[in-house]
């Protein structure tokens, strides 16, 4: 069908799946209801009538549901009599002895009345008795009318019957009526089971069809926000390649252009600041020499200042290169990767502690993410003069904690110290070391495996660093 090839604009294959699957169930109803036999009628004699009224009891008919007897305030007729309606409302009223002006019919979906001809001599037993007639009701031409006796020389009696939903009333002398009726109920005739039960089994036959159409119709949207979600965490990831829908390649095609305006933009900025820091190293070489002819007092201030911009300028390089260094994803489990730099960090003497590690497991940039735990425990250490880290998996997030004993960051200076040379004080001054990229780095890294860094101040004192990564 040319409406679900993979060129076909997506509106034309939902509509065909929609038109599809109606048809195909629609069509399996119709020829489940066209082999059905047609529902048997419930029968009720005007014998079983007149015994209800006559006793005020229920009673059970042979072929129908059971006749109740209830009292109502009033009862209308729903049209005018026809002879057959007239004689079995006749017939009633002197079967109980009452006035035909006091008893009414109520026709609720169109009975039919008819007259059956019975022996003389009946069977004794009902079960001896011949069923009335079932499936389709006998036609109008062949119900004979009260008194109106059989064929040539056959013998026996008429017996009035009545099939589908009435209401028969008899008013009292206190002006309520005496009203049989079959009762109502909610229960499933066999017939209206089994089309029920094939239905299900139709939608059951269609469902997997549908399935099929409405998965072919999904797969490249799931695909299109995979690519994205890389996208989110590497803007040098591979352009999407998607085959679908026309406006699916018409999307594919802005988000790869978009993709590669991103990559160019990352790589221009980086290559700018990297830049930048280079050409910046030429001029302060010259200060160098120029600081000679300084005074002495003044002499050790500049160099101390030069140092400064020499290192902030490595830093930068550095983290330029790291930027631009293609990344390796692998299987890493995290739990090792805090113990080795734990051991690292202790073996030159920090006070590290592992306190909790589960075996958890991540995709990721090995180098980047050791490079990233390496700036979270040594800002713990030159800060907070020790470093406890856990590592354990939360709702489907790996997360790394480090915690110090410094004296924590401001609550106003908690998201700025993620700037790139920021650096708080009293505690993150030139003479604790550093230039400010630590923290930088730590959530570029971070969010470029598609999770992020926070930090909170702990109730009992000193930082706590969290890392969270999808796992």
């Amino acid at each position: 069908m040319t409406m679900f090839r993979r060129g076909a604009p997506l509106f034309a294959q939902a509509l065909g799946l929609v038109i599809v699957t109606l048809v195909a169930a629609q069509l399996i109803a119709i020829a489940v209801i066209f082999n059905l036999p047609p529902p048997p009628p419930e029968f009720y004699r005007s014998a079983e009538i007149v015994r209800a009224l006559k006793t005020g009891q229920p009673v059970q008919p042979r072929d129908g549901r059971l006749l109740v007897v209830k009292e109502r305030a009033s009862l209308r007729s729903n049209g005018p009599d026809s002879i057959r309606r007239a004689d079995f409302k006749a017939g009633i009223a002197r079967a109980i002895g009452a006035p035909v002006n006091r008893v009414e019919l109520q026709i609720d979906n169109g009975p039919r009345f008819f007259v059956r001809r019975m022996p003389v001599n009946p069977p004794k037993t009902s079960e001896d008795a011949p069923p009335p007639p079932r499936g389709r009701p006998p036609r109008e031409p062949f119900a004979r009318e009260p008194g109106s006796g059989g064929p040539p020389g056959a013998r026996g009696r008429d017996e009035p019957l009545i099939f589908g939903d009435f209401k028969f009333g008899v008013r009292q002398s206190d002006g309520r009526w005496l009203v049989v009726e079959p009762k109502p109920t909610f229960r499933l005739d066999s017939w209206q089971q089994r089309i029920l039960l094939i239905l299900l089994l139709s939608v059951i036959a269609v469902t997997p069809l549908a399935w099929l159409f409405a998965r072919r119709l999904s797969q490249p949207i799931t695909a299109f926000a995979d690519a994205a979600e890389r996208l989110g965490k590497d803007p040098r990831t591979p352009p999407l390649n998607l085959s679908g829908s026309t406006e699916v390649v018409a999307a594919a095609a802005a988000f790869n252009m978009m993709q590669e305006r991103l990559r160019r933009y990352v790589e221009d900025r980086t290559a700018m600041v990297g830049a930048i820091a280079h050409d910046l190293r030429t001029p302060l070489t010259r200060l160098k020499f120029r600081i000679e002819a300084a005074p002495d007092d003044i002499r050790p201030k500049l160099a101390a200042d030069i140092d400064q911009m020499e290192a902030m300028i490595a830093a930068t390089l550095g983290f330029v290169r790291d930027t631009n260094r293609p990344a390796e994803r692998t299987k890493l489990e995290l739990a090792s990767l805090l113990e080795s730099v734990m051991d690292e960090a202790a073996e030159t003497g920090g006070d590290t502690t592992v306190e909790h590690a589960e075996k958890t497991v991540i995709e990721g940039d090995p180098v980047a993410l050791k490079r990233l735990v390496q700036n979270l425990v040594e800002n713990a250490l030159k800060y907070g003069g020790a470093a406890r880290g856990r590592v354990y998996a939360e709702d489907g997030m790996a997360i790394i904690e480090i915690d110090d004993d410094g004296p924590g960051v401001p609550t106003a200076e908690v998201e700025r110290v993620f700037e790139p040379f920021y650096r708080g004080e009293p505690s993150r001054n030139r003479e604790t070391g550093g230039m400010g990229l630590g923290l930088a780095v730590v959530r570029s890294l971070a969010r470029a495996h598609g999770g992020d860094v926070t930090l909170a101040n702990r109730p009992e004192g000193g930082l706590r660093a969290s890392v969270r990564l999808p796992a």
